[in-house]
């Protein structure tokens, strides 16, 4: 299974990067495209609809084109809740491999959920935590 980072939600509407937002749009127009269907963090969905408020509360766009992307984001992806386990799992996986809280947050619910490989821009491009590899997907366009 795979699956995205906020960021990749975050670059897929966001036209101040237009080179970011263009390869967000392939990944993701490439993940809809497989049968699998594609599975969103519960963390990633929360972290995004944040992202969403905060961009409200800037002025940078309205209420309504939040609650558009929010449609969008259910309607596109199969949101999977973490169990409690995921927290001892995180912490573990932050001493062990020096990473922030939220990554090992983020790493912890796609072991227990199956997830091979993670889009990412935030953690190592090719990074393996435990059977979760990392790939960058704006590795090349800068």
């Amino acid at each position: 299974m795979k699956t995205l980072d906020t960021n990749v939600l975050v670059y897929f509407i966001d036209t101040s990067e237009p080179a970011k937002r263009q390869r967000a749009i392939e990944l993701v127009d490439e993940m809809i495209d497989q049968p699998e269907p594609i599975a969103l963090m519960w963390q990633v969905a929360v972290e995004f609809v944040a992202q969403l408020r905060r961009w409200e509360n800037q002025g940078r766009h309205q209420r309504a084109l939040s609650e558009a992307h929010l449609t969008w984001m259910l309607s596109a992806f199969r949101i999977l809740f973490p169990s409690a386990q995921v927290l001892p799992k995180s912490l573990e996986l932050s001493s062990r491999y020096s990473l922030s809280h939220w990554d090992s947050l983020l790493l912890a619910a796609c072991l227990e959920a199956g997830v091979e490989t993670l889009y990412s821009e935030d953690m190592r491009d090719g990074a393996n935590y435990d059977g979760v590899r990392v790939v960058n997907p704006f590795a090349l366009s800068g």
